[in-house]
């Protein structure tokens, strides 16, 4: 539960408010623009207080899904009724979870649905809401783990669906040496008709995209949107293996058709054709090696 005693001052007056627990993961301001922003001192903040109906409801869903329960100000209803709105579509068989982990420090996971057995791309919080509505969409039949940050609650998602975890050996841990399926090298690794999986390494040794469909690409934490500078994006600062390997394997990227990329931090993007995104992420190695 949220600290009233805690509350940040650049609340606006009003029931809702953030206290200072709030880690910045942007969780809350991609759910709710309208109603949080980014303070001088970079931590959430309520900007306007929700009134109607649409804004409430997204408040709701961005204090369910806040990795840190710094929120509050919602009713219990509009907590329950928030509670079963994820995962929340991202296009037709493609969904946002929400519940994002401190484990994770607010990573975003996805829901892919597919006949042959749906696929989490990194680990929600393991919250019994989300469970009992991706059971009701089918469970999950694999866990695809982009590296070894955003792995958090992986071993009770494992425990309750049976699903296949797939993880670089290169990011194994203590925590993840039970997974399943290890993947290895730097090549593309074919996981199913849809489903390929494209070693990125450079955020972290082992660091691995998830190409669907050839239309889209989870990119764990190789690749985002920055909504402040109106492109895509890849940060030195997080860059917790090697730049130059990043360099490389963001390259290795042009050879893969893609229109969505759906990170695991940073923004989602949506390019308005396979050429377009090519040429974004052609824009973006240039900028990469001027960063050397």
């Amino acid at each position: 539960m949220a600290d009233p005693a805690r509350r940040l001052p650049e609340n606006a007056p009003g029931a809702w408010f953030v206290d200072a627990t709030c880690i910045d993961c942007d969780t809350c301001r991609q759910l709710a623009p309208d109603v949080f922003a980014q303070s001088r001192s970079e931590l959430s903040f309520v900007a306007k207080q929700p009134l109607a109906e649409p804004a409430r409801k997204r408040a709701a869903m961005a204090l369910v899904a806040c990795p840190t329960a710094s929120i509050g100000g919602a009713q219990p209803a509009e907590v329950r009724s928030a509670a079963r709105a994820f995962p929340e579509p991202v296009m037709e068989d493609v969904a946002y979870c929400g519940y994002a982990s401190a484990d994770s420090f607010g990573a975003s996971s996805y829901l892919i649905r597919r006949a042959a057995g749906n696929v989490l791309v990194d680990s929600p919080r393991a919250a019994r809401p989300l469970i009992e509505r991706i059971a009701e969409l089918g469970g999950v039949a694999r866990l695809f783990l982009s590296h070894c940050d955003d792995v958090a609650d992986h071993a009770r998602w494992h425990e309750r669906f049976g699903c296949e975890r797939i993880l670089h050996r290169a990011d194994v841990r203590a925590g993840t040496r039970g997974v399943e399926h290890q993947l290895e090298g730097t090549d593309p690794i074919r996981l199913d008709a849809d489903l390929l999986a494209i070693p990125v390494p450079g955020h972290t040794r082992g660091s691995t995209a998830l190409l669907y469909r050839d239309e889209v690409l989870f990119s764990g934490d190789h690749l985002w949107y920055s909504d402040g500078a109106g492109r895509l994006h890849a940060s030195r600062g997080v860059c917790w293996f090697s730049w130059e390997e990043q360099i490389r394997s963001m390259q290795r990227l042009l050879d893969f058709r893609f229109e969505w990329v759906l990170p695991g931090h940073g923004r989602r993007y949506r390019a308005k054709s396979a050429a377009a995104m090519r040429s974004a992420i052609e824009e973006l190695v240039g900028r990469m090696r001027d960063n050397r």
